[in-house]
């Protein structure tokens, strides 16, 4: 017989020192060691508490916003850590008066609040909230720090909490004109006809660079002496499969709103360079085209096969793009005064993108689907956009 592989296990930790360390070493088959009893320790909750905010911490101050958090924990953890994790964001994010309100609002999106009495310690409340046993709460938290160990650092596009912004924070933008292009989007979305859909998205297109004319139009009246904004960022989370096909839906959109976008393919992001006002209509049409676009490929009857479905959104996002610019330099073509004002801003932003990312490597996707890149065209290409 062979023999059996002993595991030494170390000695159990009695301090908040000792509980932090291991709870960075651990694993989560680790819990039940750390946790045995029917009681969390008070040290390993503390412990916890500290190193949850040297975690978390670090990944803020990395370039890590809330939404960005959220959408590791939902791709990369249960449900449990996913709940941990987003906790401990909120505790670390109440230590600070400075918070950017765009760095706030993501907060308040991915439901990260304080609802745990302060004058407890945090680990065992949450445990009960969730009926959890102090071993499977243990797990938890060990699963969760995992994640928060690996994550790279990121571009910075916003200020971390206790940051004072490098700039003033802008009005946001026009409501009105919002509410408008979210009123067409959801149109779309919902119309059972491609034709209509795709015109309705246009429309949206159009109402989006006219109103991005008329910004222009008063700042250079108002700001003949000042220097210009700075182009702003954000990320825009895709969701699998064919992801960097998607990408490529989202870098036609930024373009046709003179915005510059690319992909990380590691965490399936793209991140985006423009004018707020841009970005924000980036990020409108950019979502509903993406459930057009999903919703077209699923029901197309000519086939369900991965490089099918593949070769149909990269040739739907390809003549989607030639729509959309067209959309937008016939707006443009009303205001040809404006063509020098537009010239500059799309320079600010191409530097912008340069200084972000240096070493930006151009790759192309792969279609090996003649019959999906030639129904992704026809879906694309069936609206009558005003021609």
């Amino acid at each position: 017989m062979g023999k059996r592989k002993q595991v030494r296990v170390g000695p159990q930790p009695a301090t908040v020192e000792e509980f932090g360390d291991a709870l960075l070493a651990a694993a989560p088959g680790d819990a039940d060691r750390l946790a045995p009893g029917f009681t969390l320790p008070a040290e390993l909750a503390e412990a916890a508490d500290r190193t949850g905010q040297q975690l978390i911490g670090r990944a803020c101050r990395g370039g890590w916003l809330p939404e960005d958090l959220h959408q590791a924990a939902r791709r990369r953890l249960d449900e449990f850590a996913g709940s941990y994790l987003l906790d401990t964001l909120a505790a670390y994010a109440g230590q600070f008066t400075a918070v950017h309100p765009a760095w706030r609002e993501q907060l308040d999106a991915a439901g990260a609040v304080r609802w745990w009495t302060e004058t407890e310690p945090q680990l065992p409340q949450w445990a009960a909230k969730h009926i959890l046993t102090p071993s499977e709460a243990v797990a938890a938290v060990i699963e969760a720090f995992g994640l928060l160990k690996t994550l790279p650092a990121l571009t910075v596009v916003l200020p971390a909490p206790g940051t004072p912004p490098e700039r003033p924070v802008r009005p946001h933008v026009d409501e009105k004109k919002l509410s408008r292009v979210r009123a067409l989007l959801a149109k779309a979305e919902s119309s059972s006809f491609p034709e209509e859909a795709e015109a309705l998205s246009a429309k949206a297109q159009e109402l989006m660079t006219r109103h991005a004319l008329d910004r222009v139009l008063v700042e250079s009246a108002e700001n003949t002496t000042a220097e210009p904004n700075r182009p702003a960022a954000r990320r825009i989370w895709l969701d699998t499969p064919y992801t960097d096909a998607k990408s490529l839906l989202v870098h036609v959109v930024a373009t046709a709103n003179r915005c510059r976008a690319v992909f990380d393919p590691r965490w399936e992001f793209v991140t985006v360079i423009g004018d707020e006002d841009d970005l924000d209509s980036v990020a409108l049409l950019t979502t509903s085209l993406l459930v057009q676009a999903t919703r077209a490929m699923i029901t197309d009857p000519a086939g369900r096969s991965r490089p099918f479905r593949k070769s149909f959104l990269v040739s739907y996002a390809t003549r989607i793009g030639e729509r959309l610019e067209r959309a937008a330099e016939a707006t443009i073509a009303q205001a040809p005064e404006l063509l020098p004002v537009l010239a500059s801003h799309e320079k600010n932003v191409a530097a912008a993108f340069t200084t972000l990312f240096p070493e930006v490597v151009n790759k192309s996707v792969t279609v090996r689907s003649h019959e999906g890149w030639g129904a992704g065209r026809a879906a694309a290409d069936r609206a009558r956009l005003g021609e």
